[in-house]
């Protein structure tokens, strides 16, 4: 019987509780969604937030900017699956990468004040089993969000 943190109230409940003690949250369900992931089911897909492409939206008045925003964005796809990591880039000329999650080595996010304020930021993953070593992402909302489910499925 383990014992996990309580998501509402962050107090130590037991992982077979109905519900936390202190706050009334619904601990199983939580833990059965958690336990019924099967082996590779999408876990979350991930694209760009606009917010990094900010600029090319401000110049909007050029035509441009905009379209080029667009085209970067929809160019990269981050997909979490419950037992590897998909980067997918490209538009025209496709480029497709797994990764096994027990081969990365790190997962830096690198965040300035605009991206706090906006909920985004760069995420840098290293790993052990390319030659090239790091996937940089720009503008990834959530970044730490996205970086503990990463973490989570290493096992």
């Amino acid at each position: 019987m383990p014992l996990i943190e309580c998501p509402e109230c962050k107090k130590t409940v037991s992982s077979e509780a109905h519900a936390c003690p202190n706050c009334g949250y619904p601990v199983a369900e939580k833990v059965a969604s958690q336990v019924a992931a099967k082996p590779g089911e999408l876990l979350a897909e991930i694209h760009p937030s606009w917010w990094g492409y900010f600029w090319y939206l401000f110049f909007f008045w050029l035509i441009i900017p905009p379209i080029i925003g667009a085209l970067k964005r929809s160019a990269t796809d981050l997909r979490i699956y419950t037992d590897r990591i998909s980067i997918e880039r490209g538009i025209l000329n496709k480029c497709y990468q797994d990764y096994n999650p027990s081969d990365i080595r790190s997962i830096d996010v690198d965040q300035n004040l605009f991206h706090r304020l906006v909920g985004i930021g760069n995420i840098t993953i290293s790993t052990a089993a390319s030659a090239e070593g790091s996937e940089f992402l720009k503008a990834i909302p959530d970044p730490k969000g996205v970086r503990d489910l990463i973490l989570a499925q290493r096992h």
